[in-house]
């Protein structure tokens, strides 16, 4: 093939895949907070209350999956879950959810054997057009009854930091007879419209009156909506298992208040209860809460990363196992086709095309695996899963997108498609490659969904390693000074 012809087929690649990601461009996203309260739930024992918890689940492909659960709320019909959703909103997409209540009982294992109490759907926009949106819980056969759940939406926009609270307290007021207290602390933000929201509820501490609680997170958006003056309302109730928790005491404070509890101080509060301050002279307080920590947990974005020098490594490994079917034949995932792209390619191009601007040298090591290849290369072997689709053992990289492409073109006619389908020592190969380096859906469906689809998850996935590691992306004189500048 002579030099202009060649030029002339990868130009049509290139636009067949650049038609291909024109479906489809950078999403306008914004994460959402979605609080839930249900009212009215009953059980099918009507001698008890029911012991509910919300399932969220997301429609995809026809199918319902579940994204997250709340806590279990014991012996309550009028439920206020402290547990938020937080969900990518898409303003181009019709996102569609499911909100499940489930009484999950003491005694039950999970939802095989926990009563189902009713469900609500609608759609993600529907939630955030209203901000809040309330709907009855259908039942089975899409009964309605007299339970109802209602789900707030808030935007995360912003400060995405989260903070770390430890709370304790100590001599809080008896309000059991025959035994101690068994206190547990809730927290409320004062929103602007003088509403209250639940922020977090601990767990109970059975039998103390100077109990610790766990140390828990919060975003600071949730906390206080990014203002460290907005009020907060703390409650500390004795848990009863009947649901009429008895009240003990509150106080209220502000964020800023609290971030004095940062490297190692303490922050306390008199616990009050306003009925025995107005009765009781000699009254002084219910109690005392301790706040023994706070912590700010800064949330990097991928940006952050990628602005601060982070490179991703681009690999490729091709599946050339028989059930493409035969790369003679149209019908082929493999077809050879002398002007168009085909399948393969396509979404090879989508996918690099955005991969490769986060790759510094551009050359990203190609795979197969699958097919029996020329006996020169690997004498004896039968089917290999790991070979270079370059025929080049000791260096598999190719030069850019257009490389790999022509590797893949040169490598199939030399290629018997067979199988079976094992990805794993690839998989094993990268994971070592990716490993070395921190020390110093299906082919029916379009290249475009396979591109978003294997793309979406990259930012999050790399924002949440290096969080989860607490590494810190560079700032850029950081990065700057640190790079090495050809001549």
């Amino acid at each position: 093939m002579r030099p202009e012809q060649r030029m002339q087929k990868m130009s049509n690649i290139y636009e067949s895949a650049a038609n291909t990601l024109g479906i489809f461009s950078s999403p306008c996203l914004t994460k959402v907070e979605l609080r839930v309260a249900c009212k009215g739930i009953s059980d099918r024992d009507a001698l008890s209350k029911p012991d509910p918890c919300v399932i969220l689940k997301m429609q995809s492909h026809g199918q319902w999956f579940e994204v997250d659960r709340t806590e279990v709320i014991r012996t309550c019909i009028n439920p206020i879950f402290s547990k938020l959703f937080t969900v990518d909103f898409y303003f181009e997409e019709v996102q569609r959810l499911r909100f499940e209540v489930h009484d999950i009982s003491s005694n039950h294992n999970g939802l095989k054997d926990a009563d189902f109490l009713g469900a609500m759907e609608c759609t993600l926009g529907q939630i955030v057009s209203q901000r809040k949106l309330s709907k009855s819980l259908l039942k089975h056969g899409n009964t309605a009854g007299k339970s109802s759940i209602t789900v707030i939406a808030e935007e995360l926009s912003g400060n995405d930091d989260y903070v770390e609270l430890s709370f304790s307290a100590r001599k809080l007021d008896d309000k059991d007879f025959f035994s101690k207290s068994d206190p547990f602390l809730e927290i409320f933000r004062m929103n602007d419209d003088a509403t209250q929201q639940l922020v977090h509820r601990t767990e109970v501490v059975m039998n103390n009156l100077n109990p610790a609680w766990k140390s828990f997170k919060v975003s600071v958006n949730s906390l206080c909506s990014g203002d460290e003056d907005r009020r907060l309302k703390c409650i500390v109730w004795d848990w009863d298992s009947n649901g009429k928790h008895d009240f003990i005491g509150e106080f209220s404070s502000t964020f800023k208040e609290m971030r004095g509890a940062m490297e190692g101080r303490q922050v306390q509060w008199e616990c009050i209860n306003p009925k025995y301050r107005a009765k009781k002279k000699s009254y002084k307080n219910s109690g005392i809460v301790i706040l023994n920590q706070c912590k700010i947990h800064k949330m990097h974005s991928f940006l952050d990363y990628i602005m601060g020098g982070c490179q991703i490594q681009f690999t490729v490994a091709i599946d050339f196992t028989a059930s493409n079917g035969d790369p003679r034949n149209s019908c082929s995932l493999h077809y050879i086709h002398p002007y168009q792209p085909n399948e393969y390619l396509k979404a090879l191009v989508a996918v690099g095309e955005i991969c490769q601007d986060y790759d510094s040298d551009k050359m990203f090591p190609a795979f197969g695996f699958g097919a029996r290849i020329p006996p020169e290369y690997k004498v004896g072997v039968q089917v290999s899963h790991d070979f270079a689709i370059n025929f080049n053992e000791d260096n598999p990289e190719c030069a850019g997108i257009q490389g790999v492409v022509e590797a893949y073109q040169s490598c199939l006619p030399k290629l018997q498609l067979y199988g079976p389908t094992n990805i794993a020592p690839i998989i094993q190969k990268v994971a070592q490659s990716a490993s070395e380096e921190t020390n110093t859906k299906e082919a029916s469906a379009s290249p475009a969904a396979l591109a978003k689809s294997v793309l979406a998850e990259v930012p999050n996935q790399v924002v949440d390693y290096y969080n989860g590691k607490g590494i810190k992306p560079k700032c850029m004189s950081e990065y700057e000074s640190s790079r090495t500048l050809a001549p």
